[in-house]
């Protein structure tokens, strides 16, 4: 399916009730719900025959139309970890189940991840490089990847937030769009069913409040060999640092995984539509060495600064870019601000019409590039250069010139990272930030603490790998944790002060805080013999240890490397591509005459007797050795009388 989209990206896909047959889509999506719920992968082999019936009757019922989203007690197949027999439930049991909120069903996401193997290879072809959420490969590190190569020289920015539209469309709106490229009614129907029944859910006023009662000691629970681990620590910390542009993820109805890839088919009309504008605003200038082009890019600028752009001017060229994350877009404009409101104007009457959006000035603002535009926890300004050109004239004098010119600066936030850091009770204040106590690792050990913590720091790093501050912003997050763990150990240890702390532990708090002198060996002997677990140090307590900022050059027509590799073969699988290659390999002599005799020979017999790929591959070294042995027992007979 994915070579299919991609080799014929515009043609309507009509037949795929054939794929909702393969009974083995069946089984991979058994396996990967499986693993979601039970935080194991299930090979083949071990699936249970009772639970490929329950599959096979799940499938049989999808393809008669029996198959209901949302069901409660009555499930063709039922997740391994769920026991419950629901034939013997109390009749306030059921209640309980049928008007509350419940997780989705077992079979649900095994109908959803069917559903999404068959869909996603027919958008991924077809969906616009301008959008980077969402979808495999195009993560927020491409986007501001692209921002930095393609951005540089704009003026003026809109900003806007459509993420009202992932809480949810018009059922018509989304069928409509989904019926653009697909028209099979068993899928649609499918869809539709999943987006019109409603979803029950758990009023909070109709909730009746619990008596507030001690709390009593609990012990440890023993989580069970098929129950999935909670997140680490370290895990549910990173997540508190996520960007308002990745915040929200869509849900519709009985969707599930299915909601994000139809969110990005319905704003793929935006993104087609403002391709056109990127069109229809380009105005090309002579004097502009940079975008001259026809097509507006250009591979690569002034040598000597890759990024280097002219300052605008009457005389420049006019042209604006656009790229979306989820529900947020970026337009940059370069040329006056005239030109971004009539942007403005016209993307807000088409957003009224297509998606019965309301919008105006207020939600789409118009800020200039000296202001520093915020786009996932990063800052976008520019830095003035005045570079010295050097060029040849005319007779071959050297001329040296002082140019004016602009960087584009993507820089990490540091009042963003401050107020996460906020939001997880790692510190307070926002002027001088005072590090707090990491409470929730009281219990944990100094070498599982800084493990976590350690996991953290490297996963901040990665984070901010294209920030132009990334020492910066990294060496102040190794701060606050720092600062925290000592405050934490500290209180653990009943040291009173993190001098104290710093003194006995060292700078990297690598170093037992627990170990008193005259009552137990060396801590270093001890763990010479195995007998302690060995305590790594805090990661990045000196900026010269973080790594440098990626400054990796990005190519212009970028894609994840999963399409490359099927662009590839698509090109190599073509007849022409072939020839082509078989006529270059004869003319530079690479192979005999008869070779490229017995090659003919196998393609001919490929194409008129077509076989499976294995048997190919088997038999192609065999044809190719009688095929010469043959020739070379001609007597008589050379290669050119052949």
């Amino acid at each position: 399916m994915w070579i299919d989209s991609f080799r014929e990206t515009d043609k309507t896909v009509n037949n795929l009730t054939d794929y909702l047959r393969r009974f083995e889509l069946w089984v991979l999506a058994y396996q990967k719900v499986s693993a979601d719920d039970t935080g194991a992968y299930m090979s083949r082999s071990a699936i249970t025959r009772s639970a490929l019936e329950d599959l096979l009757a799940l499938r049989n019922a999808v393809l008669d139309n029996r198959f209901k989203w949302g069901a409660r007690l009555e499930f063709y197949i039922k997740s391994p970890r769920d026991k419950m027999d629901y034939e013997s439930l109390s009749k306030r049991k059921i209640k309980a189940i049928l008007t509350t909120t419940q997780p989705s069903a077992f079979q649900d996401r095994i109908v959803q991840e069917v559903l999404f193997m068959i869909l996603e290879p027919i958008y991924e072809a077809r969906f616009s490089q301008k959008s980077f959420a969402f979808r495999p490969g195009r993560t927020a590190h491409t986007a501001l990847r692209v921002i930095r190569r393609s951005f540089a020289g704009y003026l003026w920015y809109i900003k806007g937030d459509l993420s009202t539209v992932l809480d949810g469309m018009k059922v018509g709106m989304v069928i409509s769009a989904l019926m653009r490229d697909v028209r099979d009614k068993k899928v649609v129907d499918l869809i539709k069913a999943a987006l019109t029944i409603p979803v029950i859910t758990t009023n909070p006023n109709d909730v009746e409040k619990k008596k507030k009662t001690k709390r009593k000691y609990q012990k440890k629970r023993v989580l069970a060999d098929d129950e999935p681990k909670p997140d680490p620590y370290w895990l549910e910390s990173f997540f508190g640092f996520v960007p308002a542009e990745a915040e929200k993820v869509p849900s519709w109805g009985h969707c599930g995984i299915l909601s994000p890839l139809l969110a990005n088919v319905c704003l793929d009309e935006l993104d087609r539509w403002m391709e056109g504008k990127i069109q229809e605003f380009y105005r090309p200038s002579k004097n502009d060495v940079i975008w001259n082009s026809p097509e507006g890019e250009v591979e690569q600028g002034n040598t000597s600064w890759p990024e280097f752009v002219p300052t605008s001017g009457p005389d420049k060229t006019r042209k604006i870019d656009y790229i979306r994350f989820g529900g947020h877009i970026l337009i940059g404009v370069r040329g006056p601000r005239a030109d971004a409101a009539t942007l403005r104007k016209q993307l807000i009457e088409f957003c009224d019409q297509k998606y019965m959006l309301k919008l105006d000035n207020e939600s789409l603002p118009i800020e200039h590039i000296t202001k520093g535009i915020m786009f996932l926890d990063h800052v976008l300004c520019r830095r003035v250069v005045y570079p010295t050109l050097r060029y040849t004239a005319t007779g071959g004098k050297i001329i040296s010139e002082k140019g004016v010119g602009t960087l584009l600066s993507v820089t990490a936030s540091l009042k963003q990272c401050i107020r996460q850091f906020r939001k997880l009770n790692f510190l307070k204040g926002d002027r001088d930030p005072d590090p707090q106590p990491c409470f929730r690792m009281f219990h944990a050990t100094q070498a599982h603490t800084n493990a976590q913590m350690n996991k953290l720091l490297s996963t901040m790093v990665e984070w901010f790998r294209y920030a132009d501050n990334r020492k910066k912003i990294v060496n102040f997050c190794s701060y606050i944790i720092r600062g925290s763990l000592a405050k934490l150990y500290a209180a653990k240890y009943k040291l009173r002060s993190r001098a104290k702390v710093y003194k006995i532990g060292s700078r990297t708090l690598s170093r037992p805080l627990k170990e008193k002198k005259g009552q137990s060996p060396e801590y270093h002997n001890l763990l010479r013999m195995g007998l302690v677990e060995s305590i790594d140090g805090l990661m990045y307590t000196r900026m010269s240890l973080v790594p440098e900022t990626d400054y990796t050059p990005f190519p212009m027509a970028w894609r994840p490397d999963h399409e490359k590799a099927l662009m590839e073969y698509i090109k190599l699988s073509d007849q022409k591509t072939l020839e082509e290659q078989q006529n270059c390999l004869k003319e530079q002599g690479l192979i005999s005459p008869q070779d490229y005799i017995s090659m003919l020979v196998w393609n001919y017999k490929r194409n008129a007797f077509p076989v499976d790929q294995k048997s190919l591959l088997l038999s192609t070294g065999e044809e190719k050795d009688n095929e010469r042995n043959d020739s070379d027992d001609e007597e008589g007979v050379n290669a050119s009388e052949i």
